[in-house]
């Protein structure tokens, strides 16, 4: 039974986050953004970073979308913020690795939230969007993510 209390709570911050998504709006002092998309479910999001030097000073984000990959986004922001570049990058492996296997490595935080995903294959893509958009913001390259080009 204590499995089912915990997909119960994890649903229920899924929705928390969905309908009431942290860090929602643009951010007028970002230094760099990204944008993704996930044509198969018409997710759409803009990522906005403010860093300072190696350092996630602030981020945000816009788009709409699947309650998942919504839900992503605002988790991923309340998660990143105050990291450098270098924990980030390995909070996306982690953060990968647990939506295609189901399995947590690490501290993931909330993030864990998402490790039922992988049951889902269709939905790993709506969950994983955003970190591939924020990769992509801090390698600099800015360009477009869509699911349907990167290696997921």
């Amino acid at each position: 039974m204590m499995f089912d209390d915990l997909s119960d709570l994890y649903q229920q911050v899924i929705l928390d986050h969905c309908k009431h998504p942290r860090n929602f709006h643009e951010l007028p002092t970002a230094t760099c953004s990204a944008q993704g998309r996930n044509p198969l479910c018409g997710d759409q999001l803009k990522l906005f970073l403010a860093l300072d030097g190696e350092v996630i000073k602030d981020i945000s984000f816009l788009g709409s979308g699947c309650c998942i990959s919504k839900a992503s986004a605002s988790l991923l922001t309340d998660s990143v913020k105050g990291k450098t570049k270098a924990e980030v990058l390995s909070l996306f492996e982690q953060v990968h690795e647990m939506v295609t296997s189901g399995e947590v490595k690490g501290d993931v935080g909330k993030l864990a939230v998402f490790a039922g995903v992988h049951k889902f294959p269709a939905r790993v893509k709506c969950a994983i969007l955003a970190w591939h958009a924020l990769k992509s913001a801090l390698s600099g390259a800015g360009e477009p993510v869509s699911t349907e080009t990167e290696e997921m």
